[in-house]
């Protein structure tokens, strides 16, 4: 799994960024050490045989630091509890996060392994645990689940377009764009894709209707964890957009 260390300095008045690290075997210094002193018998010699000199050491530097650990992912999934994601992650890689009929089954983010055997390629896909309105401003584990989309090349946002729990499919879509921009508006300039699951239920196909009237220019990939419906075609897209974002950052630089 890859990841990224982020070092942050704590004050009282502010926290910044003080060094990334982001690369295998990359090291970075964070503080330096003082220098020791020099004890007596650094200046014995044969006229000195019992010196009384010494040096005194120089004291090292202090700070207070805290380490943030971001999970690196070509795909991000991003969703509501309960949405399906964990049982996403279970049918297209090699992932296997605990799967319940209840909300936030998923603590940590999990990240599994897309294959594609016949082009000998994979990518890997980031499972975040289930979002609620306010994670931006750290209500819940806010914090501790968004900061795993920040390193994400793409992120899949899933509805349950059933509305299980009596949720609508559309509220969802707009509260989490709310809250991926309200964290970080750099966010929704990542490419995202749209996955309507559990397409197999009844309500699911009006949902979808409504959908698809409130929002004409998003473009929404159908499917169901439960039956496969969509998974193959959605598989596939990932794998072209992911290729596709990382051709045109080798452009950009």
């Amino acid at each position: 799994m890859s990841v990224c260390w982020n070092w942050w300095q704590s004050t009282q008045e502010t926290d910044r960024i003080v060094t990334e690290i982001t690369e295998h075997k990359q090291r970075t210094v964070l503080l330096y050490g003082g220098k020791g002193g020099l004890g007596n018998v650094h200046f014995k010699s044969s006229v000195n045989r019992v010196p009384t000199q010494s040096t005194p050491g120089e004291p090292g530097q202090v700070g207070h630091f805290k380490l943030v650990l971001k999970t690196i992912a070509d795909v991000g999934l991003v969703g509501y509890p309960n949405a399906g994601k964990s049982s996403l992650t279970n049918a297209l890689t090699n992932a296997h996060p605990k799967m319940a009929p209840y909300p936030f089954t998923t603590l940590h983010a999990n990240v599994g392994i897309i294959e594609y055997p016949k082009e000998y390629e994979r990518i890997s896909m980031a499972d975040i645990p289930g979002l609620i309105e306010g994670a931006s401003e750290n209500r819940g584990l806010g914090h501790e689940f968004l900061r795993h989309v920040e390193r994400c090349n793409l992120l899949l946002i899933l509805l349950d377009m059933a509305g299980t729990d009596a949720r609508d499919p559309l509220d969802d879509y707009k509260h989490l764009l709310a809250e991926l921009k309200n964290y970080q508006p750099e966010l929704l300039k990542k490419p995202i894709l749209v996955a309507a699951n559990k397409m197999d239920e009844e309500a699911a196909a009006e949902n979808l209707k409504r959908f698809k009237k409130k929002y004409k220019k998003v473009k929404i990939w159908k499917i169901s964890c439960l039956t496969g419906e969509g998974l193959d075609e959605l598989k596939m897209e990932l794998k072209d957009r992911v290729k596709e974002g990382k051709l045109s950052g080798l452009k950009a630089k």
